[in-house]
């Protein structure tokens, strides 16, 4: 997620700690987390036939699996996710091949986050390209058959605040949005509880004018697997309106609208001469039309509390409040465990790779009444959550 979102820009982590979690094997139940074992247990499990209502309320979201610890877009990364206790995985970001086929990557350009510079049998494949209106330089997936992405191994996007994530360079492989359903099921099977998924179409204007549209292909894939109903544990994103709106005349699956900063317009509404920003769709008229056709937005988290100019945390929008009325929910994106992404306020010392009180950040974020929250760091969510819960306040 967040293709346009300002925490991108930090470069990112290192800390192993878990915060207190002690994870118990494969079965992903969390020592002192009463919230994870309770997922476990079929709390809110979102069990099949729960529907999107049946997810625990804040609901902790796996961004891109468990980023803050394993190269995000793997198996890796989404199995840790599992064992941290994450109630969501959001596996994954989903771009085409040459061929057709859908993968997890978390932009088409997959010179940061896998090892292709280092296949000498690839190099005449870097080039330039115009992405939603961004000259971006490197090598994309529409230029690779599944098979010659096959040969790549993914490695961490942020060494820079992640430089422990190294350690995984180059053990796991990109994976198919066929194999991550398959492996839905079997995740759900040997956890004993429903697994939900969380996937987004990227850049799906970008890839229909090449022929190669997103929608059709994810609900194809998901009648396949009898996973396009409305009560299906599997919620789509976008940061396209347009491409929420495809999807919802295709499939009956949850459906979220994402949405970045105030001042941007989602390039499906440049392409067409939409006027309207982000600012327009978070009104109340702006998310009564989101609710026509979508269950929820996923808005920067600084729509929901916003930040003054030294990057502080100010006192919450009326965003949480204006889309409940609007019949909608809110699971802001993305809270992360390093200095760079957290408000100076909360960080810890200078260190790039260093934690800072992001427990105290995801309470400013639950005490808005949000319904959930993406994070590179699940284990830390889910402490927050049952602090924020049981009326406690961490270690502050």
């Amino acid at each position: 997620m967040g293709t346009r979102e300002s925490d991108e820009q930090g470069r990112g982590t290192g800390r192993r700690a878990v915060l207190g979690a002690v994870v118990l094997g494969a079965g992903g139940a969390v020592l002192g987390l009463p919230g994870a074992a309770g997922a476990a247990q079929g709390e809110g499990g979102g069990h099949k036939g729960g529907g999107l209502k049946s997810l625990p309320v804040p609901t902790i979201v796996g961004h891109r699996g468990a980023g803050g610890y394993r190269p995000e877009h793997t198996f890796g990364s989404y199995e840790l996710a599992l064992d941290l206790g994450a109630h969501v995985v959001e596996a994954g970001d989903l771009v085409p091949t040459k061929d057709g086929h859908l993968v997890c990557r978390h932009e088409p350009e997959i010179g940061g986050t896998t090892d292709v510079a280092d296949h000498p049998e690839f190099a005449a494949r870097r080039t330039t390209k115009t992405l939603d209106g961004v000259p971006t330089t490197g090598w994309f997936t529409e230029d690779f058959t599944l098979a010659e992405l096959k040969r790549l191994r993914a490695v961490e996007r942020i060494p820079a605040n992640r430089p422990h994530n190294t350690l995984y360079n180059g053990r796991w492989e990109i994976p198919t949005f066929e194999e991550v359903l398959k492996w839905q099921d079997e995740q759900t099977r040997k956890r004993g509880r429903q697994v939900w998924i969380y996937p987004e179409t990227k850049h799906p204007t970008y890839f229909r004018k090449l022929g190669l549209g997103l929608e059709e292909r994810i609900a194809a894939l998901l009648r396949k697997h009898g996973k396009d109903r409305k009560d299906s544990p599997v919620i789509l994103q976008s940061f396209e309106p347009t491409s929420v709106q495809r999807l919802n005349r295709l499939v009956g699956n949850p459906l979220v609208v994402l949405l970045s900063d105030a001042g941007s317009r989602p390039w499906d509404f440049v392409e067409t001469g939409d006027r309207r920003t982000v600012a327009d769709l978070v009104t109340p008229k702006g998310l009564k039309e989101i609710a026509s056709y979508a269950q929820g937005i996923g808005p920067t988290v600084d729509l929901v509390v916003p930040k003054d100019a030294d990057g502080n945390l100010t006192r919450p929008s009326t965003l949480v409040r204006d889309a409940h009325a609007a019949g909608l929910i809110l699971h802001p994106y993305t809270v992360r465990n390093e200095n760079p992404f957290l408000p100076p306020k909360f960080r810890k010392g200078t260190a790039a790779d260093a934690y800072g009180d992001v427990l105290g950040v995801f309470q400013a974020y639950f005490a808005t009444g949000i319904d959930g929250i993406f994070t590179d760091n699940a284990d830390t969510g889910l402490l927050a959550r049952e602090d924020f819960l049981s009326g406690r306040h961490g270690n502050r």
